[in-house]
């Protein structure tokens, strides 16, 4: 009954939408009777078990779904859209699905290389009084020993509901460097999903930047091929009563693959953050070499943070590590800033500050690291006072 509630809302909003080719609207139907047949997830779910989504399913009703334009998806992008963000896994990748219309589309030749970054930025606002709803469905596919960097930015105003899917398709010996930065605004709620598909020797790295959102919640999945190195890093930053959930699942689905992965995060206040990386290693994966490192700093007695690295090997000749560290501000180093004339709260910035910046250093767009420096400086700086 409850399903039915959920969906019956999201039904109206369904059958409202402009149609779209024949090979869209397969997708958006199926999408959607998924959605329907489960509805969101709650907390008995396991997956979002420290997640509670039900200040987004219970306002259904109260979104402003903005009119629907006439789909604008070109008919290159059949081949790959849907197929790597499974419909079955996640409910939200299903509701995304069922209203495709815009889709940021980016090809990158087999053999090219792109020197600028490709920017592809998403920005939301309320509707009215009411809040809006918005799908960012944003699909990149990169061809065999292509290279390029992509800088995928979410930002708004007001009280919205952002849900947003990408899918990523590296070709053989394809090298891409890829980045999120999540600055929603304080009232939002931002769910997203982020799936690639890596071809044999690609080189695919992600750094996921999440700073802002009322409740934000990250999935980050690769798949990878034989001789395939991934990177996932993440930083995430949270304070008043914040809520943020990563997710990453690293797929070793062939022999001889490499993957690192770093996630931080800072809490302060009142704020609240779940990370839970999965490894996983297929029976032929023989030659896995994996390392998951999750480390949190918290500021506050109150900030609360949920860690649970995975590993799940099926097979025998792999060298993977993983570990989690929960933490405060080194007593010691922090008495040292003192003796030295540093105020307390500047001590205080400079080391939250210097807890970041090993993932900040590790961004090669000089403009967005220049920015993201900015941000982290003034909100740094706001902690310590």
């Amino acid at each position: 009954m409850a399903v039915a509630e959920q969906t019956g809302v999201w039904l109206e909003y369904f059958t409202r939408q402009q149609p779209a080719a024949p090979w869209v609207q397969a997708l958006r139907e199926a999408a959607f009777q998924r959605f329907s047949e489960v509805g969101f997830p709650t907390t008995h779910d396991e997956e979002w078990r420290f997640t509670n989504v039900s200040r987004i399913a219970g306002q259904a009703s109260g979104f402003a779904y903005p009119a629907s334009p006439h789909s604008n998806i070109p008919e290159e992008a059949q081949q790959y859209l849907g197929n790597h963000a499974a419909i079955g896994r996640n409910p939200f990748v299903a509701l995304n699905t069922a209203f495709l219309n815009e889709v940021r589309f980016v090809r990158v030749p087999r053999g090219t290389v792109r020197e600028d970054p490709i920017e592809i930025s998403w920005e939301a606002e309320a509707a009215g009084s009411a809040p809006g709803v918005f799908h960012p469905r944003t699909l990149i596919v990169v061809g065999a020993e292509a290279q390029c960097t992509i800088v995928e930015t979410y930002s708004g105003s007001g009280a919205y509901f952002t849900n947003a899917v990408t899918e990523v398709v590296a070709g053989d010996g394809a090298v891409i460097d890829h980045y999120k930065v999540q600055r929603e605004s304080p009232e939002a709620f931002h769910i997203a999903t982020m799936h690639a598909t890596l071809g044999r020797s690609a080189n695919f790295s992600s750094l996921s930047v999440a700073l802002g959102g009322a409740l934000a919640r990250n999935d980050a999945n690769v798949t990878l091929s034989e001789g395939t190195d991934a990177t996932l890093n993440g930083l995430y930053i949270v304070n008043g009563r914040q809520h943020i959930d990563n997710h990453t699942e690293i797929d070793h689905a062939k022999p001889h693959g490499t993957s690192h992965e770093l996630y931080k995060g800072i809490l302060d206040g009142k704020a609240t953050a779940v990370f839970n990386g999965r490894i996983v290693v297929r029976k032929d994966a023989q030659k896995t070499d994996s390392k998951q490192t999750n480390k949190n700093l918290v500021l506050s007695d109150e900030a609360v943070i949920n860690t649970k690295p995975e590993l799940q090997i099926f097979a025998d000749d792999v060298r993977c590590t993983h570990g989690a560290t929960i933490g405060q501000l080194d007593a010691e180093a922090l008495f040292y800033l003192q003796s030295r004339g540093i105020g307390k709260n500047q001590a205080r910035s400079l080391l939250t500050y210097a807890f970041a910046q090993e993932l900040i250093d590790r961004v090669k767009v000089q403009s967005l690291k220049d920015r993201l420096e900015a941000v982290l400086f003034e909100k740094f700086h706001d902690y310590g006072g």
